[in-house]
């Protein structure tokens, strides 16, 4: 008689819309995918050529400016308020708890949307991978 397992894999909780053109955007989707053994989050790449923001209601503009994620009931999040959903469904939210206090959130989104409008020209002074396709440029 087989017996039922409880080693499966529930359907992702929340899609983090990426930037993977952007090196520091893959190097932090890599790390979480490695930790996302019960496949809370799914991946989905904003510069893939098939990428269509329209089923999200959103443009190109609005995904490429910060990071999105969509949540199992289709609502909208976005900046730090991804990173600790995120991190949470990872088992991890002990890691970003200060990103949850109003005054660090503050501070974090405005330092995020500073970062993440220079993360392409960052890349290049790092030297890392830099952005190829015009869906990413702004």
């Amino acid at each position: 008689m087989n017996e039922p397992t409880t080693d499966f894999k529930k359907s992702p909780k929340l899609s983090l819309l990426y930037d993977g053109e952007c090196p520091f955007c893959k190097r932090e989707i890599s790390w979480m995918a490695k930790h996302n053994e019960k496949g809370q989050l799914a991946f989905e790449d904003i510069t893939a050529p098939n990428f269509d923001p329209s089923l999200y209601g959103l443009t190109q503009g609005e995904v490429m400016g910060v990071i999105h994620g969509i949540r199992d009931d289709g609502r909208i999040i976005k900046k730090v308020e991804v990173f600790v959903e995120a991190y949470r469904l990872l088992g991890l939210g002990w890691l970003v708890t200060p990103l949850t206090w109003p005054f660090i959130r503050t501070v974090a989104n405005v330092a995020y949307e500073i970062f993440a409008r220079y993360r392409v020209p960052l890349g290049k002074i790092f030297g890392r991978v830099t952005c190829t396709s015009t869906r990413c440029k702004k």
